[in-house]
């Protein structure tokens, strides 16, 4: 923390002195763009690091303005309020990937942005991931630029039938990727309304079908310096799209694909320069009877595959992720028992009356198992909305997993008692 300059200094136009917002003792403050519940998390791992949280939320409501204050309202692509919260932070980092790179670049000039615009972009912009996970030598399922149903054909004819299509920026949990069984498919009407809307923006991304026998994530963390962590590998279950549930250690991985996959995610940390939490979501697949990973997304911030850790390992990953962004010393990435079940909170099809109070359920299941660890993001329900999770550890894996998915789907509705 720099100290405020004296009466008779010359003037200077470097940013704002942010001693007025500090803790005492000049711990730094933290400011997050966005409000959604990655931000409200961050909060108990600021408090335990003795940090000042502050948050960009996108209304008065959102889930992180309930917990934390100051709480500013702006948008993320507003560049007067970027720059006017970039001015009160020691650094700042994000709640989502979906800042525009001129406001990234407008808050860097006022304080340290972690991680910055460069490496963002490969977050941000599904093309410009391809094309440096490929340069980097990351296995990646076979991929092609289109620009029209034309391209698709083309790239099927040589990759086969379906086809994945998707647009290279603003999608997430599903959105925004759409699979073409082949040229007679109803959403090729889809399709071609993306391609209209994408004109003169760019072409889109087509991937090949990747017929994987389940799905894993990596999660490292990277601090500016170099320093790098990384915690087990885990397998994550998706449900219309959205990461439903997730199991630490994955089971039954092979030892050496797990090595694989952390080199994998150490090596684009590093490669693309990315700061704070990195998830790498891929596909496992079998090829010529052995098992190999294909890269599918990549998130630069906490993520949900990282959930578990809140509460199953050594260092959260919200906790590491400050740490990284403020470039201090990581911390130890262990599990606290050999198994940790993370299952999200999903809103139910139809919200009945008892269930639309999660409080009560909420009670019911601390009750019921004194050992669950209930994480409520105080939302609005609505069908398939992420509402919170609960996560579980302990020795046997049946079991572990039976007590997780029982208090969720209480929680959601899904069941009575």
């Amino acid at each position: 923390m720099t100290s405020a300059p004296s009466a008779d200094a010359p003037a200077t136009s470097a940013r704002p002195d942010p001693a007025p917002y500090a803790r005492p003792g000049g711990f730094p403050v933290v400011g997050v763009v966005g409000g959604g519940q990655l931000a409200r998390m961050m909060q108990p791992a600021a408090v335990a690091l003795g940090l000042r949280l502050r948050v960009l939320a996108e209304g008065p409501d959102v889930s992180a303005a309930q917990v934390i204050t100051p709480a500013p309202v702006g948008a993320a692509g507003d560049l007067d309020a970027l720059r006017a919260f970039a001015a009160e932070c020691d650094a700042v980092t994000f709640d989502h990937e979906h800042v525009p790179s001129e406001g990234l670049r407008a808050m860097a000039e006022l304080t340290s942005v972690q991680p910055g615009a460069d490496a963002l972009l490969h977050a941000q912009d599904k093309i410009a991931m391809r094309e440096r996970l490929t340069a980097l030598g990351v296995p990646c399922p076979r991929w092609v630029r289109v620009s029209g149903r034309a391209d698709v054909e083309a790239f099927a004819a040589d990759a086969g039938w379906p086809v994945v299509l998707k647009t290279p920026r603003g999608g997430y949990d599903g959105k925004g990727v759409l699979v073409l069984d082949g040229p007679g498919d109803a959403g090729w009407a889809t399709a071609d309304a993306w391609f209209a809307d994408w004109s003169g923006r760019g072409p889109l991304l087509a991937e090949e079908h990747v017929p994987f026998t389940r799905e894993l994530a990596a999660l490292v963390a990277r601090s500016p310096s170099g320093q790098a962590a990384a915690w087990p590998v885990v397998e994550t279950v998706q449900r219309g799209g959205v990461c439903h549930e997730v199991t630490a250690p994955a089971p039954d991985l092979d030892p050496d694909v797990a090595a694989q996959l952390t080199d994998v995610a150490l090596r684009v940390a590093g490669g693309l320069g990315v700061t704070g939490v990195l998830a790498v979501e891929v596909f496992e697949v079998e090829r010529g009877g052995r098992r190999e990973v294909l890269v599918n997304e990549l998130a630069m911030r906490p993520h949900n595959s990282g959930h578990w850790t809140i509460d199953g390992s050594v260092t959260g990953q919200f906790e590491q992720h400050l740490r990284a962004v403020l470039d201090l010393p990581l911390g130890e990435t262990a599990a606290r028992a050999p198994w940790t079940v993370m299952v999200n909170v999903l809103g139910p099809a139809e919200i009945d009356e008892r269930h639309a109070d999660l409080y009560r359920s909420y009670l019911h299941v601390m009750a019921h198992d004194p050992g669950v660890k209930v994480h409520l993001y105080g939302k609005e329900q609505r069908p398939g909305r992420k509402l919170g999770h609960v996560t579980v550890y302990g020795d046997d894996l049946d079991t572990v997993r039976a007590r997780a998915r029982h208090a969720a789907a209480f929680i959601a509705g899904e069941i009575d008692e």
